[in-house]
């Protein structure tokens, strides 16, 4: 036994518009083809689907609760339909995205709930890294587009986005009890710091003139260790706004401007990216805060 979707189309039809009749008017189908798909498939399944009352077809039983499985079967056929459909205009099932871990969390977070309205049968690959670390997917073919404060020699990309980084710690950190700190004063305190996420070409950044540091990989743990009052760091001001807001951190109070900023650049890896990709790139540009990208 073998039923085929064209069948349960036809049998959906005489039900939903009342009628062989009206069935054929409403799929472009003749009466006798529609007439006989479900005499056909009612004697492959050994079931009586439908009863004529007058010129009515009544649903049976049976057939009402094989009728509302044979819906999912239908939709579903027809989403596979237009994700086929889609698929051979071009658009990409993945787009794999890698950013530093300094892009603003909430803003991609954003940006990736935009772009799953547009392109919901795409699936999102998203990779976090530090400095270098999204170079070498870059290198390796292993990423669409790129978000990075270090671009690769030779590689060109468009500035969407200025982080600034400030030097906080905990209010209960002896370091606030201090007024007017200059550098020297910061090197006999604990900081944390992040590690290039590369294996190659490891490189640091900021200043990094403590004796004693403490060295992590994820920005959300250095984050941590400061607001235990563990170490100070340079954090990015996205990050941190909200403890700043609400004291939990605190500025250090430094006698002179120590903040640094990052510039974070978006890079697409082919020179002819499908329309998701493309896509994608447009709405992390505009989630940037630079309002022209350089």
């Amino acid at each position: 036994m073998k039923t085929t979707l064209e069948q349960w189309r036809m049998f959906k039809a005489v039900v939903d518009h009342g009628g062989y009749a009206q069935a054929a008017e409403a799929i472009f189908k003749s009466q006798s083809t529609i007439s006989y798909g479900v005499h056909k498939l009612q004697e492959q399944l050994g079931v009586t689907l439908l009863e004529i009352e007058g010129r009515k077809a009544i649903l049976t039983e049976p057939g009402r609760l094989l009728l509302q499985r044979a819906e999912n079967l239908l939709n579903q056929a027809e989403c596979l339909d237009q994700l086929a459909g889609r698929f051979r205009q071009g658009v990409e099932p993945i787009v794999r995205l890698a950013t530093d871990m300094i892009f603003p969390s909430e803003r991609l977070f954003h940006v990736l709930e935009q772009f799953s309205h547009e392109f919901p049968d795409t699936r999102i690959e998203l990779e976090e890294f530090v400095l270098n670390g999204g170079n070498e997917m870059l290198e390796q073919g292993e990423i669409d587009l790129l978000i990075t404060s270090a671009l690769p020699m030779g590689v060109s990309g468009a500035a969407i986005h200025r982080e600034r980084f400030m030097p906080v710690s905990a209010p209960t950190h002896p370091l606030q009890q201090l007024s007017e700190l200059d550098f020297s004063d910061l090197t006999h305190w604990r900081q944390v710091v992040l590690r290039d996420s590369s294996r190659k070409h490891r490189q640091d950044a900021g200043w990094l003139g403590s004796h004693q540091r403490w060295t992590v990989t994820h920005i959300n743990t250095s984050l941590n260790i400061v607001r235990r009052g563990l170490a100070f760091a340079w954090l990015p001001e996205s990050r941190i706004q909200e403890d700043l807001q609400s004291g939990l951190l605190q500025p250090l109070p430094m006698k002179n401007e120590a903040s640094r900023f990052e510039e974070l650049f978006l890079v697409t890896a082919s020179l002819a990216p499908g329309p998701a990709t493309r896509h994608l790139a447009g709405l992390l540009t505009a989630a940037g805060n630079l309002d022209t990208p350089r």
